[in-house]
């Protein structure tokens, strides 16, 4: 069993956390918000640091999942960050999903004081999280995954190591614009069948049992068909995440024309006040698009 430091108690964060004190490890948790850390530590053990810094001191492994590039910023970096507090040897994996360039920068900050970075961006969504069912795709030195892959396995269906540092992260773009298109096809498939008078939960146990069947189809479809979005992964944040694949491809020359195109539907979901909504809310969208 590792010493483990865990930073980052959100949706996420907290049941994955969760799931590495059950399995075993000496856990010390950070959150910005430390009402969250102290509920943590009550249901799970452990303990709870002030710091990045104090949770990262003597542990083997320190493990992130916060919100974005600045968020990930403020916790390795600086007087307090975690890798103030990590000596030669140790390893920091980052859930977070950010930007090639900030893992690319901390992963060089990390190597300058002999601590290996592994980017390790999740999918699976909360259910996931809670479940300990997790894809993990990873990016960074073997020798360093092969140390981290244990522990990692606490929350994971799978976990893979997909190449060099950012290699992670690049895989967790791949995986943001495939969901993009499924989820925009999957809402105009069943709002069509809504206007050609088709029953929507029938239809779907026919076709998700054919070529058209998919993750999203078998998880969201019951919710999109019922309007309800008040709970899964937050529209803000797949716009933030389809904003890191559209750079992207624009630095490496890959066209995103159906990509592009869902980010702005999904901008229009934000104005409809859909923000904290479910990705699948584009099917609300659609439905105040289609005259009566």
């Amino acid at each position: 069993m590792a010493k483990v430091a865990f930073i980052g108690l959100g949706v996420m964060g907290y049941p994955m956390a969760g799931h590495l004190a059950a399995a075993g490890h000496d856990v010390t948790v950070y959150n910005r918000t430390g009402e969250k850390a102290e509920r943590w530590v009550a249901e799970h053990g452990g303990a709870r640091a002030a710091t990045p810094r104090a949770a990262a001191a003597g542990a083997e492994v320190v493990m992130a999942c916060v919100g974005n590039d600045d968020d990930l910023r403020a916790v390795c970096l600086g007087e307090d960050g975690a890798f103030a507090g990590m000596g030669a040897g140790t390893v920091f994996v980052d859930h977070t999903t950010v930007s090639k360039t900030v893992t690319d920068e901390l992963c060089a900050t990390a190597a300058a004081q002999g601590v290996d970075f592994v980017d390790a961006p999740v999918s699976g969504g909360q259910a996931g999280a809670e479940n300990g069912r997790l894809s993990v795709m990873c990016g960074g030195l073997e020798a360093a995954f092969a140390r981290v892959e244990p522990v990692i396995a606490a929350y994971a269906a799978t976990c893979r190591r997909l190449g060099p540092s950012g290699a992670g992260q690049l895989a967790k773009m791949c995986n943001q614009i495939a969901i993009a298109g499924l989820v925009q096809g999957l809402s105009e498939a069943l709002n069509f069948a809504d206007r050609a008078g088709l029953d929507g939960a029938a239809l779907v146990e026919v076709i998700s049992k054919g070529a058209a069947g998919s993750w999203q189809m078998e998880n969201r479809s019951a919710t999109m068909l019922a309007d309800e979005f008040d709970f899964g992964f937050a529209v803000d944040w797949m716009r933030k995440d389809l904003g890191i694949c559209l750079d992207t491809g624009d630095e490496i020359g890959a066209a995103l024309p159906v990509t592009a195109l869902v980010d702005q539907f999904y901008k229009d979901v934000q104005a409809m006040g859909g923000g904290r909504w479910d990705t699948s809310s584009l099917i609300r969208r659609l439905r105040a698009l289609s005259p009566e």
